[in-house]
Parts: structure tokens; C-alpha cells; sequence
């Protein structure tokens, strides 16, 4: 493999910085503690110059991104707007949301039109593919209401495992959040990608979803972030997001 050329290498607590891990000053202070790995050595004396291009940095054993035009943002798509990134046909789509942006931006998995929720736009492909990636298991939270009051042995059934026409699936964990006379709120956490999955599952155990929001996808929250809105995912919540993943 080539050196880096000399004007690539930039000293490593002005790299920390720029990923947002402090100031120049408390950087230098996270690698005095022996806190930060370089290609997964220890680097605890000052002066070390890396590639943020190309270089694995991780503090307290987190990942760091430092690439500087890595992009990761999350986006909470409407219900009524499709999972791509541009549309023959002219309907809403997740591109529309970002099409001033200069970057290629892509989505991570889809979310069917009826369902409103969480994904994740990046330019990064490793960290899509890991993401998208069945193997990693990343564990994906969705909130449906469905028609009907669910019952305990339904819940069981769900995390033992329903049969569909692709195969057997199983919920992570799942509960219910709130009963009402023609209606359950319910909480179910998975980690496989198969198309409309949830809405099978529960379809399969009886009860046809009404509604569906994903509220989490690995250590990403949707919180308090209305639909339609687009935010960068930083700092600690994106070192967290690399770590789940194993980057």
C-alpha cells in the first residue's frame, strides 16, 4: 500500500477536534490518557500525524468518524412519501428533502409508503451496508397500532416466531404500550429488513396495523423529531452508531 502523501497527514488532536471531540487542547488531553487507538494502537505521546481519510480512530474504544466528507443524517419520512431517492412518476420521495444538498446521498433500508419513521441517509456505503446487513444484527424499534385489544398469548407467539411465505420471523422483544376499546398501541423491536415485515407479523397473530412509525434504528432515536425533518447525526450518537456496527 502507497504512503500517504505528507500533505494528507494532519496531526491527530486537530483531527479529533474537527470530528467534535472537544478542542484542540482537550484532545491533546484524550491522548495524554492514553484514550485514544490509531489502527488499533494506543497513542499516548503528541505529534502523530494520520490520514482522516483513511485512518481508524477510536476514543474510549468508540469509533470516530474522521473522514471529512462523511456524511450521516436522520431523516423522519412522512407517511405518503416513498423510499428512494429520486421517482419517474413524480411522487414525494426521501430525495426531495435533500436535493440541495452537494453530497450522493442514499437511504438505508426502505420504509414502505404507509409507514412513517426513522432511516438513516448517508454518503458512507461501508457503514449502509453494515447497517442493511442481516449479520450485524441492528436492531430496529417500531411503534403500530393495530385494530383489536392484543392479548398476552399474542405477544408470546410474536417473540416465540411466526411462519410467512419467506420464511419464519420473530420480534427481539416486544410490548404493549396502551389499550384502548378498539385498539392496541404496541412496541416491537427486531432486527431483520424483509419487506413489510412488521405489518405481517401482526397480521399473521390477527391484528391488521392501522398505523406504523420506526422510532429507532441501532443507537439512533427518532425522539422528539417531527416528520419531515432531516438532522445530522454527530458526536456521540454517530460514534455510537459506527461502534454498533463494528467500523
Amino acid at each position: 500500500m502507497a504512503e500517504p502523501e505528507p500533505s494528507t497527514l494532519i496531526r491527530l488532536q486537530k483531527v479529533l477536534a474537527a470530528a467534535g471531540l472537544g478542542s484542540r487542547r482537550a484532545c491533546e488531553a484524550l491522548i495524554d490518557q492514553g484514550r485514544v487507538e490509531v489502527d488499533g494502537k494506543r497513542v499516548t505521546e503528541q505529534g502523530m500525524r494520520v490520514d482522516p481519510r483513511t485512518a481508524v480512530v477510536r476514543v474510549d474504544g468508540e469509533r470516530v468518524p474522521t473522514a471529512p466528507d462523511t456524511s450521516v443524517f436522520a431523516f423522519n419520512k412522512p407517511r405518503g412519501v416513498i423510499s428512494t431517492m429520486s421517482d419517474d412518476e413524480g411522487r414525494p420521495c426521501v430525495g426531495d428533502w435533500v436535493a440541495g444538498r452537494t453530497e450522493r446521498l442514499f437511504h438505508v433500508g426502505r420504509l414502505d409508503a404507509d409507514t412513517e419513521g426513522l432511516l438513516i441517509l448517508t454518503n458512507d456505503g461501508e457503514l449502509a451496508n453494515r447497517l442493511g446487513h442481516p449479520s450485524y444484527e441492528v436492531d430496529k424499534t417500531y411503534v403500530a397500532t393495530v385494530r383489536g385489544q392484543m392479548a398476552s398469548q399474542d405477544l408470546k407467539a410474536l417473540k416465540d416466531g411466526v411462519d410467512l411465505d419467506d420464511g419464519p420471523a420473530r420480534c427481539d422483544s416486544v410490548r404493549i404500550l396502551q389499550k384502548l376499546p378498539d385498539r392496541t398501541l404496541v412496541e416491537l423491536v427486531i432486527h431483520e429488513g424483509r419487506n413489510r415485515i412488521v405489518r405481517r407479523m401482526l397480521a399473521e397473530v390477527g391484528y391488521p396495523v392501522t398505523d406504523l412509525v420506526r422510532t429507532r434504528v441501532g443507537p439512533v432515536h427518532l425522539g422528539q423529531q417531527r416528520p419531515g425533518v432531516v438532522r445530522a447525526i454527530t458526536g456521540p450518537e454517530l460514534r455510537q452508531l459506527y461502534t454498533s456496527v463494528g467500523l
